[in-house]
């Protein structure tokens, strides 16, 4: 008999595949790499890619056990930050 290979899991994700991932739109996931508030992301040439890592250590982030929990950390929504400015580009 021969055995039948485990499906090979990719290590990095583009923006929409990143995006179905985290249960977001690609767009959210855009709005959040501009204002710094979403998953570490690498620049590989012109491409944007997310390491699964990366992001479910950002989703666990917002892990609570209940309502008044305050859990660990915080994800923040696709919107600026009061006081953030984004750094200027040159």
């Amino acid at each position: 008999m021969t055995a039948i290979p485990a499906p090979i899991r990719p290590r990095y994700l583009r923006t929409p595949d990143a995006a179905v991932h985290l249960g977001l739109s690609p767009r959210t996931l855009e709005k959040h790499r501009c204002y710094g508030t979403g998953p570490a992301y690498h620049k590989l040439g012109g491409r944007i890619v997310y390491h699964i890592d990366d992001l479910d250590d950002w989703a666990q982030q917002g892990l609570r056990r209940s309502t008044s929990d305050p859990g660990k950390g915080v994800v923040h929504p696709a919107k600026r930050i009061d006081g953030y400015t984004a750094p200027v580009r040159r």
